[in-house]
């Protein structure tokens, strides 16, 4: 009886992997909205990060390894004094970038939050640029910071347009990865070989699970998760830089590849899929669909299926606010997304339970008329037992038309409803809002408040002349963009 002996012919690097690669090496940006977004992005990124920094769990994760290490043309970390290695600067940028739930969403199949990656994308360039300098070489300038957002933005947004790993199991910070170590590999000076070796290394590597962003698990990883991955991404842009081989077939390789290993069952009833399914899906080319389109959160740091009712919740305060004892029931009506993911009761554990619940997230501003990020803290929640009082009232109900449209390419809403019952037989009218403040239908709205936002959070760490600076500096498209990456770095040092 003969033994099976496997043909050991090295394949073509995978077809997907070449058109990231592609994408990233040879696409030229010529979307003034692109550019004009990735700009208020980055100032609402940076902002979102100096607003974290008020928080010792946060704080807490941040700095060398090893202290006192000194580290030459090291990248910084804004609102702090660190001077890092670029592989632990983008974990500490990541981290403080995502503490707060307050950055960019993008919805769809997959779900997401892709101005994480300036994590790996600002300690690259700090470094880069410095390096550059002190070797008489001209420097990185904030164009090719906004220019690696837009790509990273497009290759993880489009790649969650019609695939879902959260059904899989696997957390979006893979995506993270994936787009992080694409354009910092580029950045650093990538061939072609070179970036499809690193972008392999990506994909082979285990991945996340989402088991802390769900009920009972649900905890501060998710608030490190997508800093963990950009550093990830950084060390692998460098072992690749290094001359490490790839594993061209990563994905496609029977049995031991992406698909047949991670992608292949669903999370539900863990039934294999047909094999035509496992493979990626690409509903569109790369370009800038994804800057032009990104979700900004200006009003609330809350999981953003649950950005509209809280609006819905603000605008009904004044209605409730007096009445809270006499409140029947609450019925909050929204998506399929949001059910799945953030529709939780019982007992929430810590603040990242908390702002990942629905009901909770729609409680504080029904009771209080906002939502800031001390509200999920364990002394405010302990102190206010009516929140979860008006959690128990709440039925939520699932509006077909809102998942429908959730998904549409053509709308991409992000709907919610809330209607309040009383004991005596009255109720409010129903309050419906179907697009946040952060969505592109409302970017003539919400780009002032974006600005605001980014003035309060840099006023959160920077004396009044220094936050001048910077707003006069961001405010210019032109003058931002030629500015070496390592003098704007300058402006975020304590």
């Amino acid at each position: 009886m003969s033994a099976t002996v496997e043909a050991n012919v090295r394949p073509d690097y995978d077809a997907e992997l070449q058109r990231m690669a592609d994408y990233v090496l040879d696409y030229r940006i010529d979307s003034d909205e692109a550019w004009d977004t990735a700009r208020h992005c980055l100032m609402d990124t940076l902002g979102c990060g100096l607003l974290a920094l008020r928080f010792p769990e946060c704080t807490k994760h941040l700095g060398p390894l090893v202290e006192g290490t000194t580290v030459p043309h090291g990248a910084r970390v804004p609102g702090t004094p660190f001077r890092l290695d670029p592989v632990k600067a983008a974990w500490d940028i990541g981290a403080i970038v995502r503490w707060l739930d307050y950055n960019d969403t993008w919805l769809a199949a997959e779900w997401g939050h892709p101005s994480d990656n300036l994590g790996a994308i600002l300690a690259v360039a700090d470094h880069l640029s410095q390096k550059r300098v002190a070797e008489g070489e001209p420097p990185l300038t904030m164009r090719s910071v906004l220019e690696a957002m837009i790509k990273a933005h497009e290759l993880q947004g489009v790649l969650a347009l019609d695939n879902s790993f959260n059904r899989v199991g696997l957390d979006h910070v893979v995506l993270v990865k994936v787009a992080s170590t694409a354009v910092a590999a580029h950045m650093m000076g990538a061939d072609r070989e070179q970036l499809l070796a690193a972008l392999s290394h990506a994909w082979v590597d285990g991945q996340s699970l989402r088991t802390y962003r769900h009920a009972p698990n649900a905890g501060s990883r998710k608030s490190w998760a997508a800093g963990d991955a950009t550093s990830r991404a950084v060390r692998l842009a460098d072992i690749a830089l290094r001359g490490e081989m790839g594993i061209p077939g990563v994905l496609s390789a029977p049995q031991w590849g992406f698909y047949d290993v991670l992608f292949a069952k669903t999370n539900k009833d863990q039934k294999l899929k047909p094999e035509g399914e496992r493979r990626f899906s690409f509903q569109r080319d790369f370009g800038s669909y994804v800057m032009e389109n990104i979700l900004f959160k200006l009003s609330f740091p809350a999981e953003f299926h649950a950005q509209t009712a809280c609006e819905a919740a603000v605008a009904l305060h004044p209605r409730v606010r007096d009445r809270l004892d006499e409140i029947d029931r609450i019925v909050l009506t929204t998506h399929d997304s949001a059910i799945r993911i953030i529709s939780k009761s019982g007992r929430l554990a810590n603040p990242a339970d908390r702002d990942h619940c629905l009901q909770y997230m729609t409680a504080v501003p029904l009771a209080f008329g906002n939502l800031v990020a001390e509200h999920y803290e364990d002394e405010f929640h302990a102190a206010h037992p009516i929140i979860d009082e008006l959690r128990d009232r709440m039925e939520v109900v699932e509006d077909e038309r809102y998942s429908r449209d959730y998904y549409d390419p053509e709308k991409r809403s992000i709907a919610n409803a809330i209607q309040v019952f009383f004991k005596d037989g009255s109720s409010t009218d129903q309050v419906e809002v179907e697009y946040p403040i952060g969505h592109r239908r409302r970017r003539a709205e919400g780009m002032p408040v974006l600005v605001e936002k980014f003035r309060r959070n840099l006023a959160s760490r920077f004396p009044a002349g220094r936050c001048e600076r910077i707003l006069e500096l961001c405010a210019d498209q032109a003058r931002l963009e030629s500015t070496p990456v390592h003098r704007f770095v300058d402006l975020f040092v304590i």
